[in-house]
C-alpha cells in the first residue's frame, strides 16, 4: 500500500473540461485543495445529495490513502439561492422562513445541523473548511468591484449583473456557445439587462426581501453563483486543485463561477469532476420535481452502510438507479462483505502463530487491484469486486482449515484500509451485525423463559446463578409486572 510520505504520482482523474481522463498533477506537491458545491439549507437533504457526497467523500479519503495532504472546502449556501434557480422569483430559505414562521438564519441552522446529522450516519468525513454564503459578503462585494472595474459587470437599478457578452470564454467549461444559448433560458427576460443572459452577481432588495446587506450599490443580497467563486480563492487560493459537484450544476452554476473568477483576473480551478445523477424510475431524482427520498426517510428503513455500499457500488460518473431490488441486492453485497471481515476478526482470538505465503499474496494482489482501481478516475465499482476476490479467497480458506495469525491480520487490514477508511464501509452497524442482533434477542428470549420456568418451580437458586451469569457479560435482568425483560 502507498505510504504517507510518498505521494502516489499515477492518479488519473477525467476532467469535464478537457473531456477526457487526464494525469493528476497537483499545484503544489503532495497537497490537494478540493472544493466541493454544497447544500442551499432551506429543506431536508434527499439522496440525490448523499450520492454526490458520499462520491466526493470517498474520492477525498482516495487522495489521503495515496498520502496526499487534502483541504477539503465544502460551502453553505444560507441566502442568494432563488427558486428555480433563476435570477428572479422568492429566495428559497426566505419562502421556507414564512412557511415555517421562523427567521430565515433558523431555517438555515436547522437544516444545516439536519444535513450534518445525516453526513455523519453516512460516515462522510466533515469538511477541512465548511464556509456559509451569509460570512462572506465582504468577499462577495470585494469580486464584483473587481469585476465592474474591469468592465465585465454593470450595475443596474440597484442590481449588478455579468456581462456575458464581455467574455468571450463563457461556455467553456460545458460546451456551449454563447450565440446557440436561447434568450431567457432558465428565466424570463429582465428589463434592467442588457442581455437575457446576464446573471446576477448582486440583487436589489426590494421592501419585502428580509435578508439584506449594505453595499455601494444599496441594500441586497448576493446572486447565487457569486459565493462559491469568492470562497473558494479564499480558501484554496488561486489555481487550486479541483472543484467538484453535481452534472445538473455544470451549466449555468459552474460556467458562470468559471466566468467571474477569470474575469476578474483569477486562475481559478484545475481540474472538474462532476458525479451522474441518482434516478428513480428512469427519471433524475429532486425536490423540483417531487419525486425525491430524504436521507433521513432512507436511513429509517435501512442500515447507513448499506446505503452507502449501493453508492460506492457503482461509478461516480454513472448513473445510479433507485429502487427497492436495488437495496436489497446492496444489503446481501454488504452483508457478505461484512460477514467475511467479522468472521477473520473471530478467527483472530485462536489463531495459530505464522502465516500462509500463497494465501498472503493473493491478499496482496487484490490489495493492489483495489489500488489500480482507484487511481483510474476512483473506480469504485472495481475496487468493490476486488474486495468480493479478497472475501471469496478467505472463506476458502478458513473453511478448509486453520489461518495463521499473520495472514489473518493482513486480511483484517486489508477490508479496514481498503474497505474503511477508503470507501468508508463497515462504521457503526453492519448487515451482519443487524442479523446478530435478531438473533440474540431469540436466544434471549429462550434464557429469560429457563429462568421463569426456574422460579415457577422454586429453583431459586439455578434462577438466581442464570442471572448473575447474564450480569456477568454485561446484561441485566429486571422483573417487572409484565414479566422479565433484559437490557444490556
Amino acid at each position: 500500500m502507498t505510504t504517507p510520505n510518498q505521494p502516489d504520482q499515477n492518479i488519473i482523474l477525467y476532467d469535464t473540461m478537457q473531456r477526457q481522463k487526464v494525469p493528476f498533477i497537483p499545484t503544489t506537491p503532495g497537497h490537494v485543495g478540493m472544493y466541493l458545491c454544497g447544500p442551499t439549507v432551506y429543506s431536508d437533504a434527499h439522496l440525490g445529495h448523499a450520492r454526490k457526497e458520499v462520491a466526493f467523500d470517498v474520492i477525498r479519503r482516495a487522495f489521503m490513502h495515496f498520502g496526499y495532504a487534502v483541504r477539503y472546502v465544502a460551502n453553505i449556501t444560507d441566502v442568494g439561492h432563488l427558486q428555480n434557480d433563476s435570477d428572479d422569483g422568492e429566495d428559497k430559505i426566505a419562502k421556507r422562513a414564512a412557511l415555517e414562521r421562523l427567521e430565515p438564519m433558523e431555517v438555515a441552522d436547522k437544516y444545516f445541523w439536519s444535513f450534518m446529522d445525516d453526513m455523519a450516519a453516512l460516515n462522510i468525513l466533515r469538511p477541512s473548511i465548511n464556509p456559509r454564503a451569509t460570512g462572506h459578503i465582504t468577499e462577495q462585494i470585494a469580486l464584483i468591484e473587481e469585476l465592474i472595474e474591469r468592465g465585465h459587470a454593470y450595475e443596474s437599478g440597484g442590481s449588478v449583473y455579468f456581462d456575458v457578452r464581455s467574455w468571450p470564454d463563457y461556455g467553456k467549461l460545458s460546451g456551449r456557445k454563447l450565440d446557440d444559448q436561447d434568450v431567457g433560458t432558465r428565466e424570463a427576460v429582465r428589463g434592467d439587462k442588457r442581455d437575457a443572459r446576464d446573471f446576477a452577481l448582486w440583487k436589489n432588495a426590494e421592501g419585502s426581501h428580509i435578508m439584506r446587506w449594505p453595499s455601494p450599490w444599496g441594500e441586497g443580497f448576493p446572486g447565487w453563483h457569486i459565493e462559491c467563486s469568492a470562497m473558494s480563492l479564499k480558501y484554496l487560493g488561486e489555481g487550486f486543485d479541483i472543484h467538484g459537484g453535481g452534472l445538473d450544476l455544470e451549466f449555468p452554476h459552474h460556467e458562470a463561477e468559471i466566468a467571474q473568477a477569470e474575469a476578474a483576473g483569477h486562475a481559478f480551478a484545475r481540474y472538474w469532476m462532476h458525479n451522474n445523477m441518482l434516478t428513480i424510475g428512469g427519471e433524475k431524482m429532486s425536490k423540483s420535481k417531487g419525486n425525491f427520498t430524504t436521507i433521513a426517510d432512507v436511513l429509517s428503513r435501512h442500515d447507513p452502510m448499506v446505503v452507502r455500499f449501493l453508492l460506492v457500488s457503482s461509478h461516480y460518473r454513472s448513473i445510479t438507479e433507485f429502487s427497492d431490488a436495488a437495496f436489497e441486492s446492496a444489503k446481501n453485497g454488504y452483508r457478505r462483505l461484512s460477514e467475511s471481515l467479522h468472521g477473520i476478526e473471530r478467527r483472530l482470538g485462536d489463531a495459530p502463530d505464522g502465516g500462509d505465503a500463497e494465501l498472503d499474496r493473493k491478499i496482496e494482489m487484490h490489495v493492489q487491484a483495489f489500488e489500480a482501481a482507484m487511481r483510474d478516475d476512483f473506480n469504485t465499482p472495481k475496487a468493490v469486486a476486488t474486495l468480493f476476490g479478497l472475501s471469496g479467497d478467505m472463506n476458502s480458506a478458513l473453511a478448509t482449515g486453520r489461518v495463521g495469525r499473520a495472514t489473518l491480520e493482513r486480511a483484517r487490514d486489508a477490508f479496514r484500509t481498503l474497505g474503511g477508511d477508503v470507501l468508508g464501509l463497515f462504521a457503526g452497524g453492519s448487515a451482519a451485525q443487524e442479523d446478530n442482533s435478531e438473533v440474540v434477542g431469540t436466544l434471549m428470549q429462550l434464557v429469560l423463559k429457563a429462568r421463569q420456568n426456574y422460579r415457577l418451580n422454586k429453583q431459586y437458586a439455578e434462577s438466581d446463578e442464570l442471572r448473575d451469569t447474564l450480569a456477568g457479560v454485561g446484561v441485566t435482568v429486571e422483573d417487572t409486572q409484565d414479566g422479565p425483560r433484559w437490557r444490556r
